[in-house]
């Protein structure tokens, strides 16, 4: 492959991905080659190094049938819409020799399938047939015909195959040879042997929708006996959306205890959390907005929303606990007045967290375009979630205490009541 550097980002106008789509139908029309242009991931996870970037791979053990299935799934994956730039690992230009036994004649001359097949592995397949043992190291005697033999066909009219009888049988009378093409390379994935295919994302097509649409086709058209699995980023992808949802539900929950615990009550944790609903919908709106992707980069983003906007939270309920603690208050001015003496510094720590994560989001700087899922996602959360925690959270929160304190009266009135009377 070829390594082409851009220009600085503050030096072009256009993005790497807009590039190589400016680029790709100028290479389409040069006759002769086939170009497979990529923007290389920032961060690459897994798979084998492909012409593109995205990996599917089939695997069974019957060659013959993988060989076969592989070119008509890779044919069907060039109709799709959703990608493009297509490509295998597999190269059938390999010249080899196939040859075939004639199961009738062998037993007709008194030889076995075993023999003749021993006959060729000795030949050709580099049989281990002892050890050499010295002082200070180990060889491994191998069994072959001589080298300037292997690649002539004719050669197997001098081997010979010994009979039950004691005559020796050519093997030129037992077998039948033809001219075929193999692979280049017999690739494997987990000790079986496989082919991957490669490929790109159309511009604006979400690598979710190409991973269902490549899964359906799959279902549709490979055998029972072939499997089919993605690689490398399209592995990842589909594994994060499992596994991070299940870190964000434990971080979530690891807050609620630990908050819980802290100001000894079930419900206030459930107020703080009362501004991560429009937190999580503006990230995902500004997503939707500018075009971009939920990867992980991004849901790391949100990951940070829930510890940003969390802290809105825990400064204005903190504060109203204390107010009604010293003070008195009834829950609805005790929130008032943590609004209004707590917006000076809610407002002071999510503009710092905002305007850091601005130049990310505005994608500034080398490689940007990677990282802006992330800029954009806590940008649009922290926007969405400042504008209607002030007013959310309040109301959540009076609610809140009233449920509590319907509930703390009906308990006190379930409770006996003692007894007075007089002792003559």
């Amino acid at each position: 492959g070829i390594n082409v550097d851009l220009k600085p980002r503050e030096e072009r106008s256009l993005t790497a991905d807009q590039v190589i789509e400016e680029l790709r139908p100028k290479f389409a029309r040069i006759p002769g080659i086939a170009v497979y242009l990529t923007n290389p991931p920032a961060i690459r996870i897994g798979g084998r190094m492909t012409r593109s970037q995205y990996q599917f791979t089939l695997q069974d053990p019957d060659t013959e049938e993988l060989y076969r299935v592989a070119p008509v799934f890779e044919a069907a994956l060039r109709k799709l819409d959703e990608i493009e730039d297509v490509s295998t690992d597999l190269q059938m230009r390999n010249p080899q020799l196939t040859v075939d036994l004639d199961r009738d004649q062998i037993a007709a001359l008194g030889l076995t399938v075993d023999q003749v097949q021993l006959a060729l592995m000795s030949s050709y397949g580099s049989r281990q047939v002892s050890h050499i043992y010295a002082p200070d190291d180990e060889y491994v005697v191998i069994m072959q015909v001589d080298p300037r033999y292997q690649r002539d066909p004719a050669a197997l009219s001098m081997l010979y195959v010994q009979s039950t009888s004691g005559k020796l049988v050519p093997l030129s009378t037992v077998v039948t040879t033809r001219q075929t093409a193999g692979p280049l390379s017999v690739n494997h994935t987990g000790q079986t042997p496989s082919v991957t295919l490669s490929f790109n994302l159309r511009p604006g097509v979400a690598l979710g929708d190409a991973v269902a649409r490549i899964e359906e086709l799959g279902r549709e058209t490979l055998p029972d006996t072939v499997s089919g699995s993605f690689q490398g980023a399209a592995q990842a992808f589909q594994e994060s959306m499992v596994g991070l949802g299940w870190v964000l539900a434990l971080a979530i929950f690891v807050i609620y205890v630990v908050l819980g615990i802290l100001y000894e009550s079930f419900i206030h944790p459930l107020t703080i959390f009362s501004g991560l609903p429009s937190a999580g919908l503006g990230a995902l709106l500004t997503l939707i907005l500018f075009g971009q992707e939920l990867n992980i980069y991004a849901f790391v983003g949100v990951i940070m929303l829930v510890g940003l906007v969390k802290k809105n939270g825990i400064m204005m309920v903190d504060f109203a606990i204390e107010a009604r603690r010293r003070e008195g208050l009834d829950p609805a001015e005790a929130i008032y007045q943590a609004c209004c003496i707590r917006f000076r510094p809610i407002m002071m720590t999510t503009m710092a967290a905002l305007m850091g994560t601005l130049p990310i989001a505005l994608g500034m700087g080398a490689g940007s375009e990677a990282r802006r899922p992330l800029g954009l996602a806590v940008v649009g959360g922290l926007v969405v979630s400042q504008t209607l925690t002030l007013y959310v959270t309040p109301v959540y929160y009076i609610y809140m205490e009233r449920l509590h304190e319907w509930v703390s009266g009906r308990r006190v009135a379930e409770q006996p009541q003692p007894v007075h009377g007089e002792v003559a």
